[in-house]
C-alpha cells in the first residue's frame, strides 16, 4: 500500500509531472499515472485535486466528474490492498493539451510551495491503519458528490481541495492536514446539501 515512490512534497509532484510529459502535444491520463508512479495512491489523490481546483483544467465541463471517478477506482484499490493502480484504457487514454496543463501547474506552484513549508509528518496516527481508512471513506465520499459539484457553483474547488488535502495528508504523513480536509470536506456537504434544498 506504497503511497509515494520518494514524493513527500507538492513542488516535487508538480516537477515530476512537468518534466516527465516534456515535449508531448497532449497528456493523457496514462501520462500522468506513469509520472507519479503506479504504487502511488496519494500522489494520484492529490493530483486529481490539484487538477480540479486548477484554472483552465478543472473548469473543463465533465473534468471534476471524471477525476471523481479516478479518485473512487484508485480508493477502492486502495481498499483492497492492491500493489499498483489500474484504470481502465478509456480513461488512461482522456488527454488535455500539455500548455494548458503547464499553465495550471505554473498557477500551483506557489500555493504548492507555502504548503510543503507548513506540512512535516505529525498525528501520523491519523494517516496510518484506522486513520488511513477513515480518510479514504472521506474522500471517497467526496468522489462521489463530484458530478453534483458540476453544477453548484464553487462547490467543485472545495470537493478538489479537500482529495488535494487528503492526497498531501497521505505523502506527508501528516495529520494536521487529514483534519483540515475534513473540514473541508464537511463545509462543501453543507454548501452542497444548502443548495439542493433551496
Amino acid at each position: 500500500m506504497s503511497s509515494s515512490e520518494n514524493l513527500t512534497n507538492m513542488e516535487q509532484l508538480l516537477d515530476r509531472i512537468r518534466s516527465s510529459t516534456e515535449g508531448k502535444d497532449r497528456v493523457s491520463v496514462g501520462d500522468i499515472l506513469a509520472a507519479v508512479g503506479k504504487r502511488s495512491f496519494g500522489p494520484v489523490i492529490l493530483v486529481a485535486g490539484l487538477i480540479t481546483i486548477a484554472p483552465l483544467i478543472g473548469d473543463i465541463p465533465g473534468m471534476p466528474t471524471l477525476l471523481g471517478l479516478i479518485v473512487l477506482l484508485t480508493l477502492g484499490q486502495l481498499l483492497f490492498r492492491q500493489q499498483h493502480i489500474w484504470l481502465p484504457n478509456w480513461i488512461t487514454a482522456r488527454n488535455i493539451q500539455r500548455d494548458k496543463l503547464t499553465k495550471g501547474l505554473d498557477w500551483l506552484q506557489k500555493p504548492a510551495r507555502i504548503l510543503d513549508k507548513l506540512t512535516r509528518p505529525r498525528l501520523v496516527f491519523l494517516v496510518e491503519g484506522p486513520g488511513l481508512y477513515v480518510m479514504v471513506a472521506l474522500c471517497m465520499a467526496v468522489a462521489l458528490a463530484m458530478p453534483a459539484m458540476e453544477v453548484i457553483p464553487f462547490s467543485a474547488n472545495g470537493g478538489g481541495a479537500a482529495m488535494m488535502a487528503f492526497g498531501l495528508a497521505i505523502i506527508a504523513s501528516d495529520g494536521v492536514v487529514a483534519l483540515m480536509a475534513t473540514i473541508i470536506t464537511v463545509a462543501t456537504g453543507w454548501v452542497i446539501f444548502s443548495n439542493l434544498l433551496g
